[in-house]
Formats: structure tokens, sequence, C-alpha cells
């Protein structure tokens, strides 16, 4: 008896190592989502273009995915836990920076560092979460996983509670007292594992292409009507074939190892997840700006309209082993990419003939509902489409392909947002324009939605082989 109680019992301080991560997942997710509401205000303080502001959004969301790479190779040599410290204070130093900033071009650059800091602080938290308990990491997972769903539902609530009663700046500011507390907490909780810690290699050369291909490509996007922009534009498209070429030579030593695309359902399902993160991130963005300019809607109404979207995510997340049981993975995920589309269509309807808040309840919480439903069934594929041995490689490649989505159709939709913006006149209406955007970001819900038809019904049986 008292064996099988042991075999039951969590690890002894678990729960403090969870509550602590927690809190650094939770940071870094809401800060990828609280400044969305605040981008109007933003541009009129700093007197810029949306095309420009929404940098601070995506250069935020790029900074996330391109630090990625660095977990492995830092943990290696100085430990999780330094780790961890090091970053939580960087996001708390940068969340003050951001909050002094005197102009849109120095919130960006804030807010980059900020996203690179918050790029290594979520995965450090589940990686201690995950070492700390072992065997019972699935009685504590959902500790982690929450913290991580909240983030996008609580982000405009908060930012629009912040708004309505101070500037745009404490949004950030608030960041400095609770990051303070939980780099405490920290220092104090979180134990030291640098004995078990082994040196791993960094695909130095392939982050200095890739890096800087992506952000010359988002930029020149963004610019594409100037010298410059063309400039940026072909510079980055030769570091793009430069990395292939890289990555081709050092196959699994690279930083996203292009092998494992040769995988059809591994190769569909990291094209799913680029789409499911921009898709998701782009209409984050958009929303606020629609319902605070064109519809003359207060930040902190904004922030509570929105609340359907996180809802519908919520309610699906759950019930997605079940639904992935009962209705097998194509089918699941075609239905989720449907529903998401049709929410977006919808907006595109209520930007065109007006707003009706029970049809945007219903848009929202579709969108929120439909995207819910894909992830971890496109995961589940993924994963089984290459062998054991490519796994933690597939891990990575999968998370730096789904976060490069998030500022890749974020950029996209904010310049084709300023462009609109720009060719309409003075009189004209702006509820026509934003029309336009959620038409736009319904092709990238299309081509979502023809990517979930390539997967397979089932996962494939583990005893064949894998490719």
């Amino acid at each position: 008896m008292s064996s099988s109680r042991d075999s039951i019992k969590l690890p002894e301080g678990i729960w403090r190592v969870v509550c602590v991560a927690a809190i650094g997942s939770f940071m870094a997710q809401l800060d990828a989502t609280v400044v969305n509401v605040s981008l109007p205000d933003i541009a009129t303080t700093l007197n810029a273009s949306f095309s420009t502001v929404q940098w601070v959004v995506s250069g935020y969301l790029l900074a996330l995915a391109l630090t990625l790479p660095l977990n492995g190779w830092l943990v290696g040599r100085i430990g999780a836990k330094a780790v961890y410290l090091w970053c939580f204070g960087a996001f708390v130093l940068a969340s003050g920076l951001c909050a002094l900033a005197w102009s849109v071009s120095s919130l960006i650059i804030f807010r980059l560092l900020q996203g690179m800091a918050g790029g290594l602080m979520a995965p450090m938290a589940q990686m201690m979460v995950a070492r700390a308990a072992g065997r019972h990491l699935s009685r504590v997972a959902s500790a982690i996983v929450v913290p991580i769903l909240l983030a996008p539902l609580l982000g405009p609530v908060i930012a629009g509670q912040i708004l309505s009663m101070a500037s745009w700046r404490w949004i950030f500011l608030l960041n400095i007292p609770v990051g303070l507390l939980a780099l405490v907490l920290a220092a104090v909780f979180l134990p030291d594992e640098r004995h078990i810690e082994r040196p791993r290699p960094l695909d130095l050369a392939g982050l200095a292409l890739l890096a800087p291909a992506l952000a010359g490509f988002l930029y020149g996007i963004d610019h594409a009507h100037q010298t410059v922009g063309l400039v940026l534009l072909c510079a980055a498209l030769v570091l793009f074939v430069l990395y292939y070429c890289l990555a081709r030579k050092k196959g699994d030593r690279a930083l996203i190892d292009l092998r494992l695309f040769h995988a059809p359902v591994f190769s569909t399902s990291a094209t799913i997840m680029f789409l499911i993160n921009g898709v998701s991130f782009a209409g984050q963005m958009l929303l606020p700006v629609w319902l605070i300019q064109a519809c003359g809607i207060a930040p902190d109404r904004t922030g509570l309209i929105m609340l359907p979207l996180g809802l519908g995510m919520m309610c699906t997340y759950p019930l997605v082993g079940y639904l992935t049981e009962h209705f097998g993975i194509r089918k699941l995920t075609m239905c989720g990419a449907f529903c998401a589309g049709a929410g977006t269509l919808l907006l595109a309807f209520l930007a065109c003939k007006g707003l009706t808040m029970s049809l945007l309840a219903v848009a929202l919480f579709l969108r929120g509902a439909g995207t819910g439903a894909i992830g971890i069934p496109v995961m589940s594929a993924s994963y089984a489409s290459v062998t054991k041995a490519d796994i933690p490689m597939a891990t990575t490649t999968l998370n730096i392909v789904q976060r490069i989505g998030g500022p890749v159709l974020s950029t996209l939709c904010g310049t084709f947002l300023g462009w609109q913006q720009s060719v309409a006149s003075v009189a004209h209406p702006l509820m026509p324009v934003f029309a336009k955007v959620f038409i736009f970001l319904f092709i990238f819900h299309a081509a979502l939605f023809l990517m979930t038809c390539r997967l397979p019904q089932a996962l494939p049986d583990p005893e064949l082989p894998a490719r």
C-alpha cells in the first residue's frame, strides 16, 4: 500500500516550480497580444502609420521565433535556471524601455529585445517543469498549458482596462513589479541542474543567414514601394538560397533539417502550423484596430468584445482528443479550418454592412473554436510521420516554422491595411477598407483549409516505417 501511495505522490516542491514557470510562460504569451488593442493609440501618440506600428507586434513575434534555436545551446553551457533568470531579467528591463520609448523606432527595437527574452522564457519554463515532474508530467501539464491559453484571452481585456484609465505605456510598466516578484521567486524555488547539462551544438552560420533573411523579407514587403524595400527583398532571397544550400549540406546538424520535409505529412503539417499561427495573430492584430478606428468602440469595451475568441478556443481544446478519436485527423482539422475561415468571412461581411454585436460574437467564437481544433491533431500527425530519432529536430523545426507564421502574416496584413488606407480618400469610410483586409486574411484561411485536406485521416501504424 505504501509503495502504491509513493508511486502517485508528486515530487516535493513541484508546485512551486510549476507556479514560477507558469508566470514566465503567461507573461511571454500575454505580451504577444496585449499590445494589439493599444496600436491605434500608439500610432497617434508616436505619429506613425499603421504599417509601421504593426512592427510593434510583428517584431516581437519574429524575435520569439528566431531565439528558439538558442535554447538548447544556452542550457548546455550555463544551465536552464541561469538562462531563465537572465531572460526574465532582460524581459523586465525591456518592458521598462518599451514604456520609455520616445519614437516608434525605439519602441520597435525595445520590443525586439523583449521578444528575444520572451522567446527563451516559455521553452525554459516547460523544460524545467518536465524535469521536475518526471513521470508525473501529465498531472501538472495543465498548469502550464492553461496560462498559455488564457494569455490571448486576457491580453485584450487587460489592455482595454489599462487604456481606459492611463496611457499605453502602463501596459509595459505593469510588467515590472510582476516580473521582479517572479524573478525573486524563480531565484529561490527553481532547482539548479547544471550538473546534468551537456553542451549542444548551435548552427551559428544557419542562424546568421536565416535571421536577417526573415527580417529583410518582412521589412522589404512593408517598404516594397521604395528602393530600399526592393533591395532588401532581393538580399533576403539571396540569403534564403544560401541558407537552403547550407542546410542541405549540414543535414540534421542544420538549424532546420530540410530532410524532414521529404515526408509529405510532415511538410503538410509544418505548412499548416505556419498558417494557423499566422491567421491567429494577424486576426488578433486587425480586430482591435477595426473596432476602435472604424467602429468607434472604446478600448476597454474592445477587450471585452473580443472575449468570444478566446472562449471558443478554450471550449474546443479540452475536446480535441475525443473529437480526433471519433472523426479522425483530416475531418477534424478540415472542420476547424472551415469554421475559422467562415468566422473571418463573417467579419468581412460585418465590416462591409455594419457591425452587429451578436454576429460579431459568433464570428469570433468560430475563429477561436476552429483554430483550437487544429494544432494538436496536426502536431500528432507530424510526429507520427518521422522516426523517433528525428523527433527532437522535428520539434525544433515545427516550433520555428510555426512561430515565423505570426510575424509573416501579420506583416502582410498590416502592409495591406496601410496600403488600403493610403489609397482611400479622406472622406472614404474605413469599414469597406477593413472588409478588403478581412477578405485578404481569408485567402490564407482558404490555403489553410486546402492544406488540411492533405492530412491523413488517422495516424500511421507505429510498426510501419515512418517515412
